[in-house]
């Protein structure tokens, strides 16, 4: 009686019940946490129940960072130990009606991570990228905060007094996957920039990281709000300056650096500043071996930036060849290679390093848990040489080797859109491909909500291209037709229909 009220409250706050829909993967999830797989629904009454905040982890087999969250993360005993304060629940992207609740939860990049109170209400979302001494920290202020983080940036907005613990769960909160729970979206940089001048300026590494945030969210912007770029560069050349405020906040020196760079002007004394703290992050062993590969990669990119019409120098490949290999050599268990390896075989081949990324990728096949992940990068590498069937060859081979609703539509969508791109003639291949994806589509419980639409919606939008001319009507009639097939099985209140029909018309228009 009480889980059925529960549920019941659930669905009335948006939060509709899912069926248990265990993962069949092995490799969904490390061992050692007892993980409610796919059942929300029983995590909340337990959490009720026991009266504990309930953690979600919304994640994809596949995916290099949710891989990377497995491997430093999720294994540590110290993260299972904490783990007896809140009841886990995994939602795979893949399982049941998942693209569902992701709408619901507003939850779209994989992945995200989540902490609520028993009742439903959000507490805070947790940061994916930051190493996990970090991580763990900001768990714990989450499970033990007065307020969730909407009223504390409430409060702080308001010119409230917040406590240093406050301001580090807003300074750590995982902004960049919000997608609008806090304020929309298109507020965010002019917010951090309000936040990150009203922070007190002790502790230094929780006012750094929110400022940090907010040049971040600004450089990502196409058209940044005013501000004095030469007091935040000279701010920034200060923060570079000090290892200690660099390595805390490398998540953000690493995979910020080239924006920052060209909102705050290319000068050379800023470069030096990035070109020292970046090779010395590439270095540190207590770091990821991604995120390792990750300052390589972005010392390359900036190389290249700064001269894009020049060969590489002989170090900086010998340099690459060298990270991707030890990489290679130092990562064992299957989580942590599925994200290390395919950031090395992403690093060789931005480098020009085309065969040697083909090697270490094609040597991972037989053995990843999800070799159609690696099958993308083979079939970018092959287009980058000019090579299109084998690229399309490559496209074709990851989309029939993916797995699951989710990712299967995805995989598809990147298959059709690449054949439209390469082969536009080869009407056969093109709605061979399509159909396969609407098959797909007719199979899912889900195929209209979250990621799924949106790969629908990008075949959708490739095959109206393709036909512009009205050379492909008869395929693509018949393909409207096919997709209007499957959206005459979805019951009239379905919130699917109208989009799956929106669809159809949209082909046929």
């Amino acid at each position: 009686m009480k889980r059925t009220l529960v549920v019941m409250a659930l669905a009335l706050a948006g939060l509709m019940p899912i069926a248990h829909a265990d993962v069949s993967d092995g490799h969904a999830l490390p061992p050692g946490i007892g993980w409610q797989q796919g059942d929300v629904p029983a995590a909340f009454a337990r959490a009720q129940a026991e009266n504990k905040p309930v953690f979600l982890y919304w994640g994809a087999v596949w995916c290099p960072p949710c891989n990377q969250v497995k491997s430093t993360i999720f294994n540590r005993p110290d993260f299972i130990a904490a783990t007896r304060q809140f009841v886990p629940v995994y939602l795979d992207g893949d399982s049941e009606n998942a693209q569902q609740l992701g709408e619901k939860f507003k939850v779209r990049g994989y992945p995200t991570m989540i902490l609520f109170r028993p009742d439903g209400a959000e507490i805070t979302r947790l940061p994916g990228e930051v190493d996990p001494e970090r991580y763990l920290r900001t768990l714990q202020l989450g499970l033990t905060a007065v307020k969730p983080v909407k009223a504390l940036l409430s409060d702080a907005l308001a010119g409230n007094k917040l406590a240093a613990a406050d301001w580090q769960l807003l300074a750590d909160y995982a902004w960049d996957v919000d997608r609008g729970q806090l304020l929309p979206e298109k507020d965010v940089p002019a917010t951090l920039e309000k936040l990150a001048e009203r922070v007190p300026s002790e502790p230094a590494f929780v006012a750094t990281r929110l400022q940090l945030k907010a040049l971040a969210a600004l450089a990502g912007e196409k058209e940044p709000l005013a501000f004095d770029r030469n007091q935040a560069r000279n701010w920034l050349l200060k923060v570079l300056g000090d290892d200690a405020l660099s390595r805390a906040n490398a998540d953000i020196v690493i995979y910020s650096a080239s924006d920052a760079l060209k909102l705050l002007g290319d000068d050379a004394a800023l470069r030096q500043a990035f070109d020292v703290q970046l090779k010395k992050l590439e270095a540190d062993s207590t770091l990821s071996w991604s995120d390792r590969l990750g300052a390589t990669s972005t010392l390359l990119s900036l190389y290249k930036q700064q001269h894009p019409k020049q060969a590489l120098p002989a170090g900086l490949v010998a340099d690459v060849k060298a990270k991707a290999a030890d990489a290679d050599k130092a990562s064992a268990n299957p989580y942590q290679r599925q994200a290390v390896i395919t950031a090395a075989g992403e690093l060789l081949a931005d480098a020009g390093l085309l065969d040697e990324s083909d090697k270490l990728l094609k040597g991972e096949l037989k053995t990843s848990h999800a070799p159609y992940y690696h099958m993308l990068i083979l079939a970018s590498n092959a287009k980058e040489r000019g090579d299109k069937a084998a690229a399309l060859d490559w496209y074709q081979k990851a989309y029939q080797a993916s797995e699951g609703q989710a990712t299967r539509l995805q995989w598809g969508a990147s298959y059709v859109s690449n054949a439209v791109e390469l082969a536009p003639q080869d009407t056969v291949r093109i709605e061979t491909a399509a159909s396969e994806v609407f098959i797909d589509a007719g199979k899912s419980g889900s195929a209209f909500y979250e990621r799924s639409r949106r790969s629908l919606e990008k075949v959708a939008g490739k095959l109206k291209a393709w036909n512009q001319d009205g050379r492909h009507a008869e395929a693509v009639g018949r393909l409207a037709g096919q997709l209007d097939g499957v959206c005459g099985k979805l019951p009239a209140d379905d919130a699917q229909k109208p989009v799956c029909d929106g669809l159809v018309k949209n082909l046929k228009s």
